[in-house]
């Protein structure tokens, strides 16, 4: 890559914008701008060790880009409001919907291909299934105003007829691994499970208020960070048909898995206490979910994917226990 070529990765001090600056590193790619907010220091050793020409504050982006000097060749547009229990939907629309549409035609216009993050939280309750078909967008009911903006942004893209000269939106599932640690209460469960049972030999889970399923029997497709770099960066790469593409494991698994490989990893006998879901999200709880993910396998996706065991075995053994960052 000429050094006036660049990635743009939006998010970058976050969870996957993070791991997925260092995954291009270790790829040669240096010639990286950084995109977020990086005023918040909890996030500091998500980037420190990476390798990039510039760091820029998002709200100065795209007037940074009318007399910046390079080439831009991709952008991962991973940069979001995450915070499911955020309430106000204003938020999430300014950074979620209103932002990503200003992306959507920075790219549009300058012929540059975007890689950007929607979630699984559009699919609601499941009702209507977890398949990545465009044809049932605009049918979907998203539980929260976090999946309510990403689904909004679903709907938009979809309808424009002025467009990247290639796009994709990664429905994010259930994503783990390193560099969540700044997330607190938006952390993976394997996170927190893992710090319960170093500070207090057990883990609570919440307790189901659905018939349909005993306690910690709740399901989710859980995927490795790894994965869905190796994703994100397949399509960008490859550039298969432009559209939507669940990002998960394609397999659910229960909590109760979930933290019977915690406390098999750290050699510690299983001591799970179940508690009520808490009232202000029990009517907005999933009880299921499982990506499809056939659209992406049948385009050519190579490679398999971590089980939920290999996935907590290496990132308990490699970073939370070696208090590394990648």
């Amino acid at each position: 890559m000429d050094v006036k070529d660049v990635i743009v990765v939006t998010g970058a001090a976050g969870f996957i914008g993070s791991y997925l600056t260092g995954f291009l590193n270790s790829l040669g790619y240096y010639n990286l701008i950084l995109v977020d907010d990086f005023s918040n220091e909890r996030k500091t050793n998500n980037y420190i060790g990476k390798k990039y020409l510039q760091q820029i504050q998002r709200d100065v982006f795209f007037d940074y880009t009318e007399n910046n000097k390079y080439k831009i060749q991709y952008v991962f547009h991973l940069g979001a409001r995450t915070d499911t229990t955020e309430m106000n939907y204003e938020i999430h629309k300014k950074w979620n919907l209103d932002y990503s549409k200003k992306m959507w035609n920075f790219c549009s216009q300058n012929k540059i291909p975007l890689i950007y993050a929607s979630s699984a939280a559009t699919y609601g309750n499941g009702s209507l299934g977890y398949n990545d078909s465009h044809d049932i967008v605009q049918s979907l009911q998203p539980l929260n105003p976090y999946g309510i903006s990403k689904n909004e942004f679903d709907i938009w893209a979809l309808q424009q007829k002025i467009k990247p000269p290639y796009w994709a939106g990664l429905k994010f599932f259930n994503v783990y691994g390193p560099n969540e640690y700044h997330k607190g209460r938006m952390a993976s469960v394997i996170l927190h499970a893992f710090y319960q049972i170093h500070e207090k030999g057990m883990v609570q889970l919440f307790r189901s208020h659905n018939p349909e399923f005993k306690d910690g029997e709740q399901m989710r497709d859980f995927i490795y960070v790894k994965d869905v770099v190796k994703i994100a960066y397949w399509l960008m790469q490859n550039k298969p048909e432009s559209g939507l593409y669940n990002t998960g494991s394609g397999k659910a698994r229960t909590f109760n898995d979930l933290v019977k490989t915690l406390f098999s990893v750290l050699n510690k006998p299983d001591n799970i206490n179940y508690i009520d879901t808490p009232i202000d999200i029990r009517d907005k709880y999933q009880y299921f979910t499982e990506a499809n993910m056939t659209k992406l396998l049948s385009l050519g996706y190579p490679d398999s994917f971590y089980s939920l065991e290999n996935g907590i075995t290496e990132y308990v053994k490699n970073y939370l226990l070696e208090s590394n960052y990648f």
